[in-house]
């Protein structure tokens, strides 16, 4: 029986060195921008707010949902991490998660690590401010534009981040433009649903718990601590959740196999905790279980280290 989630990101050997290394350089440039922007503006309460969303969208991811035809999805997170956090400190979360995945997990290539930046740390979000901050402005401020907005920030990010992949595949010779758009922007459009009932599950909880996490400001210091440690457990538990994450192949592995290219894939290069599966524990769904609570710990260390080294560096 499986238990361990499928990987779910861009590998090796689909995207060609040229389109690598440009996205590698778009990429590196947008995240020390944001890493610039972020020091500026993050305040107490935000800052360990990176480290538990980073954790609970690396949870988040683990658990694959079935979509239809034998594939299946998984949270993305930029729209929610745009919107809880603003557009700068969700590109430096979805770099710290898409980051951890590849290094630790080996889920997506290291050549093509500046691609899958790109489409989920930097297209991801940039769509999801974009589209939330116009829907939100055009309610006027009220409840709706919270949802409504979350719920199209979220499939929009799914969905333009999935046609970037495409393109991408195009301009590498993998798949054609006229296969690899329309397979990918299908399958996704569909996957972007689910991304879209999650995240305004999410917000729904937020605005029913802690309405003010939904706006600027300053918490209370005890409050906060009592509010990140919460939202680390749920991390925590979405991870110990994670054997129950469909076996079926994610949106991108669906396409390539459709399409015959899925044997361009690479082997990685190392492994450390491949496939998210703990290695030495015979069990699959214990070791999936260990990986999914090492690699949330993790990248919540990472997120919360980034955010108060910038912080720190900015009050010098």
């Amino acid at each position: 029986m499986h238990f361990s989630p499928i990987p779910m990101h861009i590998p090796d050997g689909f995207l060609s060195t040229g389109v690598s290394l440009v996205l590698w350089i778009v990429s590196i440039a947008v995240i020390a921008y944001s890493l610039k922007r972020v020091g500026s503006e993050l305040g107490e309460r935000q800052v360990p707010f990176m480290g538990v969303l980073a954790a609970a969208i690396f949870a988040g991811q683990m658990l694959n949902f079935t979509v239809v035809g034998g594939t299946s999805g998984h949270l993305l997170g930029a729209a929610l991490a745009t919107i809880l956090l603003g557009p700068w400190a969700a590109v430096i979360v979805m770099t710290s998660v898409v980051a951890i995945q590849a290094l630790i997990f080996q889920d997506g290539g290291l050549v093509v690590l500046g691609a899958n930046l790109f489409n989920m740390g930097v297209v991801g979000v940039a769509v999801a401010y974009m589209v939330y901050r116009t829907i939100y402005r055009l309610s006027g401020g009220k409840q709706w534009g919270i949802f409504v907005g979350g719920f199209v920030a979220a499939w929009a990010s799914i969905e333009l981040a999935a046609l970037a992949c495409a393109l991408e595949l195009a301009a590498s010779g993998t798949s054609p433009a006229n296969i690899a758009v329309p397979a990918m922007g299908g399958i996704h459009a569909l996957i972007g649903i689910g991304e879209g009932l999650i995240t305004l599950g999410a917000l729904a909880f937020l605005y029913a718990t802690r309405r003010d996490l939904l706006t600027a400001g300053e918490g209370s210091a005890i409050q906060g601590k009592l509010v990140w440690g919460v939202g680390l457990a749920i991390a925590l538990l979405l991870a110990v959740f994670s054997p129950l994450a469909s076996a079926y192949p994610d949106g991108l592995e669906w396409v390539a196999e459709e399409h015959g290219f899925i044997d361009a894939a690479q082997n990685p290069l190392y492994e450390i905790i491949p496939d998210y599966v703990f290695p030495g524990v015979s069990n699959e769904a214990l070791a999936t279980i260990l990986a999914g609570i090492v690699g949330t710990l993790i990248v919540f260390g990472v997120a919360l280290a980034i955010g108060y080294a910038r912080r720190k560096r900015q009050a010098a």
